[in-house]
């Protein structure tokens, strides 16, 4: 290529970065300022799993990059942290989680996210001892599985707001109503599972699940719970817990029971099976979120969608009525 060549070359680059340049400064004046933010968070969080991560990606309203370090069906009793977790934990700028060891191997980097100056906010332990229900494994904890009552998700979630100002002390006033849509948001899901749940025959009420996490949701809607682990899944199935539950499932004649995403379901399926060989027949009701949302990008990978799924499929296993496609009609068919 000649110099004439070459000097044209470097004309039409030069004057096609000044168009693209031109034109960027056009599309980002178009923009209003808070889409400009949301598009381009500067500042991130990391939480520990993903009920957390959904409120605060609500009340942020997308003015922070929020990453959720326990994806789809893992069980966040038995998550060990692997290096780049803990990197992720502590590059960030806020780390949100839960509490009440439900992260309960991680409470180490937790604290060294702290004494690197990160602020930590631990939603459960943000509520008062006597709203929450006793953990007979930890004294010093209680149960931390909150977010199954919508009324004390809705409180918990208060906690995410003051961390976010911190952040982003220009969007106040927009998070504040980010914060209380949300919470109508679980008012709603609130009353639906009132109206639904109160369809189940009196005899039915008595839900049987994997592991002890639906306690705020029986204390709130009147089941009895019965579960074949703890509050942690550490613990193995024992063998004489099914045999008791299974003489409890043919006594009362409870149509179903559940098994969990993020919990293996072969003690679940023992119970079925012990209950038939009493000539009992009882169902797998269903798969149940308890301590894990939904695929993300679905609707049951939201809060909103994981609970409608809980309220809706325990419902309808045990002999009560509810829409088929839950509150939203958005359940997957």
């Amino acid at each position: 290529m000649n110099r004439d060549h070459v000097s044209t070359a470097i004309h039409v680059n030069r004057s096609s970065c000044v168009g693209r340049r031109a034109l960027l400064g056009t599309l980002a004046a178009a923009l209003p300022l808070p889409a400009l933010a949301q598009a381009r968070p500067g500042r991130s969080v990391v939480a520990t799993v993903a009920m957390v991560g959904d409120a605060v990606r609500e009340v942020s309203g997308g003015r922070v990059r929020v990453e959720t370090l326990i994806g789809e069906g893992v069980d966040p009793h038995l998550f060990r942290p692997t290096r780049s977790d803990i990197s992720r934990l502590l590059s960030a700028d806020a780390v949100f989680g839960v509490g009440h060891r439900l992260e309960g191997r991680m409470g180490d980097v937790m604290e060294r996210v702290r004494q690197a100056g990160k602020p930590v906010v631990l939603l459960a332990e943000s509520l008062p001892r006597d709203r929450l229900r006793a953990n007979p494994d930890y004294p010093d904890a209680a149960d931390p599985h909150v977010w199954m009552d919508p009324t004390l998700w809705a409180d918990a979630a208060k906690a995410v707001e003051p961390a976010l100002n911190r952040l982003v002390p220009d969007a106040r006033e927009a998070m504040t109503d980010n914060l209380a849509s949300f919470r109508a948001r679980c008012a709603r899901l609130d009353t639906y599972a009132k109206e639904v749940l109160g369809t189940v025959p009196e005899n039915a009420r008595l839900l049987v699940t994997a592991h002890d996490a639906f306690s705020y949701f029986g204390a709130r809607y009147g089941f009895a719970l019965e579960s074949i682990q703890g509050l942690s899944t550490e613990a193995e199935a024992n063998l004489a817990a099914i045999e008791a539950l299974v003489t409890k499932l043919v006594e009362r004649r409870v149509p179903a029971v559940f098994a969990e995403t993020s919990v293996p379901d072969r003690a679940v399926r023992a119970l079925i099976e012990g209950a038939g060989a009493r000539g009992q027949r009882v169902a797998l009701g269903g798969n149940l979120f308890s301590d894990a949302m939904g695929r993300a990008g679905t609707y049951e990978g939201t809060y909103e969608g994981m609970l409608d799924h809980n309220i809706t499929t325990i419902a309808r296993a045990l002999g009560g009525r509810a829409p088929d496609r839950g509150l939203n009609s958005r359940l997957a068919a």
